[in-house]
């Protein structure tokens, strides 16, 4: 399979399966992988016990990483000669802050996130994996990361919300909203073949809601 996408995004909320299938993609379609590195943050925690008190600096180590990372990868030409994918889409940095941030800090925060943004080239395809809140606290719960047993279903409900808002208003690529919730990509091969062939075929920007099952 030969993909013509320089730039795949998988994105989707906590425990959606995102690194998962970006992962199980990059292996066979030998494609560069860029991975969030979310448990370098060592705010993280202390945000779910305390999220009003830890807000502001979780976001910017998020952002000041996940920049980081991009820009090291994205300034090497040689990198190009293959497509990459990553688990994340730069612009949730925004999404995230505006739901953890209060006002003042979140115009603050906004106004260093468009100084940084500037740099990066957009996906040329962004698949978002859609999930059924139950699916992802049952996963959260089994990969059994501490911190995360703070999570609420308001707050997960709250992300996905402002994910979709944002697709809604973003036109200048290909947004597919894929309905997973009765794809188990990880041990249905069949499945997993159908997420990958969306890979292969023609997609107009804008949102594009599917379910292939």
């Amino acid at each position: 399979m030969d993909i013509q996408l320089p730039f795949v995004a998988i994105e989707g909320n906590i425990g959606a399966g995102k690194t998962t299938l970006a992962r199980m993609l990059s292996n066979e379609l030998d494609m560069h992988l860029i991975l969030e590195q979310f448990t370098d943050n060592p705010f993280l925690p202390l945000f779910y016990k305390n999220p009003e008190r830890y807000a502001f600096p979780v976001e910017l180590f998020f952002m000041s990483e996940r920049h980081k990372q991009l820009q090291e990868h994205f300034i090497q030409p040689t990198l190009f000669q293959k497509a990459t994918i990553s688990d994340y889409f730069f612009y949730k940095t925004l999404l995230f802050a505006k739901q953890n941030l209060v006002e003042e800090e979140y115009m603050l925060f906004r106004r260093l996130f468009n100084t940084l943004n500037t740099s990066f080239p957009i996906p040329d395809l962004l698949i978002y994996l859609h999930r059924p809140i139950a699916q992802l606290q049952k996963n959260i719960k089994n990969r059994g990361r501490q911190f995360e047993t703070e999570i609420s279903d308001t707050y997960l409900e709250r992300i996905g919300h402002a994910y979709l808002d944002y697709f809604r208003t973003e036109t200048r690529f290909p947004i597919i909203v894929l309905n997973i919730e009765k794809l188990d990509f990880i041990a249905n091969e069949q499945h997993y073949s159908l997420i990958k062939d969306i890979l292969n075929k023609p997609h107009q920007p804008g949102i594009t809601h599917l379910s292939l099952i």
